[in-house]
């Protein structure tokens, strides 16, 4: 099932999705049989590709999702209805992608949204004294456990091992929430993951009884920024933005389908 849910969530994300269409469009054209359709599968291959591909778009598909919840403790104890974070027990840090090929240096081994989750999580852990922090992540695909790649970071930016454990057995978030439980129990916890995934991994441990308080990492708040050139013209970082928040809108359909959420 695991398998079954990467290959089908690889294949409808905006990229494969797309070229597929289009490639399918092109098949049909160059057979000569249904041009028509071909046509219309072209075109909508490629212009989906494109929408996809504008800041615009991908602002509005991700916002939702990474608005959600505030920066940990960022929000002033002065400001009218609001308050201060108790202290939590247990700083929980969710892995998302590394690579342990000891060739790369330790700073390098895990990808960008599981070194964002890493330096959001220390800081929460620095926050909240005599707190243990909580490194979740087994990485299907790669021999050594990302949690033992987010272990080996944390130690060389200065967490004593002791201050750290370790669950190293869980495949995908589902797993991460079921497992954590047995760690953190009822205590107070801090989960921290990337802003755009915590809305699903929030739901799936409330799934399993606990009640996380959310620590995103990444940017949580869309500020506006000035026109460039390249606003007005399809680019890969918004295509990336915009896959990210199909894969997190598949998951929550995925999750709900399932009983999960």
């Amino acid at each position: 099932m695991f398998l079954l849910k990467k290959i089908l969530g690889s294949l409808l994300l905006p990229l494969p999705l797309c070229l597929l269409i289009s490639f399918l469009g092109l098949f049909l054209l160059w057979r000569g049989k249904r041009e028509l359709t071909g046509r219309v599968l072209v075109t909508i291959g490629l212009i989906s590709l494109a929408f996809l591909s504008y800041a615009p778009v991908s602002k509005i598909l991700n916002n939702p999702l990474k608005n959600s919840f505030s920066a940990y403790m960022m929000t002033k104890a002065s400001d009218p209805g609001t308050k201060a974070l108790s202290k939590v027990k247990y700083v929980v840090v969710l892995g998302g992608g590394h690579n342990s090929d000891p060739l790369i240096p330790v700073t390098g081994r895990l990808n960008s949204h599981s070194l964002f989750r890493l330096m959001e999580g220390i800081r929460v852990f620095r926050q909240n004294p005599g707190s243990k922090l909580v490194l979740s992540g087994c990485g299907a695909f790669d021999p050594v456990p990302e949690a033992h790649v987010m272990a080996d970071v944390a130690r060389f930016l200065g967490v004593d091992k002791n201050d750290m454990i370790l669950e190293s057995r869980s495949n995908d978030t589902k797993d991460q929430a079921r497992l954590v439980h047995t760690i953190v129990g009822n205590q107070p916890f801090a989960l921290v993951t990337s802003a755009i995934h915590m809305p699903r991994s929030v739901a799936l441990f409330r799934k399993q009884g606990m009640d996380p308080i959310p620590a995103p990492a990444g940017r949580t708040v869309d500020t506006p920024q000035a026109l460039r050139p390249a606003s007005f013209l399809p680019n890969a970082g918004d295509l990336a933005a915009s896959s990210s928040a199909v894969h997190e809108y598949l998951g929550l359909i995925w999750s709900k389908l399932m009983g999960q959420i």
